[in-house]
């Protein structure tokens, strides 16, 4: 393993001073938790395409140091966490995918409809940016911005299954997001676009194999920048998954979600919407199958 100096300078911009106030805690830190900084490094010695994923994506080694994914987690949960999420990927993804996705690029999921003289698509991404929620995304994006994005890693379930489990879901930071938010659920058939990217999610974890997926509540989130000055919260987790059909579980920090979105049936929408519902949930088993035929092609 190279010196934690030396690995260092690979994850921050050490031109920026707080940059380096960053790198040198980082070194502070990984020798006070050296013993398990070199099982970590054994870990992505393993095999070649593990040593090469730790090569392109170096942030494996900075993760599980920092108070990152969730609320009181500790760096040996974190640690496993990282490995967990890489194996995962590592036995089920064609190679030259899972090494792309940290290497910033794409794998559609969803070739989209148009909206607003763009393309509103789905896509898997993932940049360092997003490395304090998660280790992967599902992106909803109009043309090149993001309109909403779930950040997730994979790892066991409370069963020992594998699982999705989401670290935040952030929505448009764009001008007059509330208008652009408004005309894409329009041309989802007044689907709600958070509503959508989690449809998405779950089509991806069915079809990765996944049993279970949970996600972050606001106590569970990793840290408070969800919460306004006032202390009134910008973005309610918990109610969003309790709507999406989320259920309590035994840590407050997290509840688990359907892997299946429920619908209503005919019989229970009003007469007068049923034209709107019908085009509505063709487009999304139009979704469904596409996601799933995305994500198979790109499994081993």
């Amino acid at each position: 393993m190279q010196s934690f100096y030396e690995l260092s300078k690979r994850i921050y911009d050490m031109s920026n001073p707080r940059e380096m106030r960053r790198a040198l805690i980082f070194c502070a830190r990984a020798y006070f938790r050296r013993a398990q900084m070199r099982e970590l490094a054994l870990f992505f010695r393993r095999d070649a395409i593990l040593a090469e994923l730790a090569e392109i994506y170096p942030y494996v080694y900075e993760q599980p140091t920092r108070a990152f994914f969730y609320s009181k987690s500790t760096f040996d949960e974190r640690a496993r966490i990282v490995e967990s999420h890489m194996l995962f990927l590592r036995e089920h993804v064609q190679k030259d995918v899972f090494l792309g996705l940290y290497r910033y690029e794409n794998v559609l999921l969803w070739s989209g409809i148009p909206c607003m003289g763009e393309q509103m698509r789905a896509s898997l991404f993932f940049e360092y940016g997003q490395r304090k929620e998660g280790l992967l995304s599902v992106i909803l994006r109009l043309g090149d911005a993001s309109l909403y994005q779930i950040i997730f890693w994979i790892a066991p379930g409370r069963d020992g299954l594998p699982a999705m489990w989401i670290g935040a879901m952030q929505g448009p930071n764009m001008a007059h997001a509330r208008d652009v938010v408004k005309q894409a659920t329009k041309a989802c058939h007044s689907y709600r676009t958070k509503n959508l990217v989690l449809y998405i999610a779950q089509a991806v974890a069915r079809t990765l194999g996944l049993r279970h997926i949970y996600a972050v509540t606001n106590r569970g989130y990793y840290a408070n920048n969800h919460v306004r000055v006032d202390r009134k919260l910008k973005t309610d987790f918990s109610e969003f998954w309790r709507e999406a059909g989320g259920v309590d579980t035994d840590d407050a920090r997290f509840m688990e979600l359907p892997l299946v979105e429920a619908r209503k049936t005919m019989e229970e929408v009003p007469t007068r919407k049923r034209a709107v519902y019908r085009r509505r949930f063709a487009l999304l088993d139009e979704i469904d199958r596409e996601v799933t035929e995305r994500v198979a092609a790109i499994l081993r």
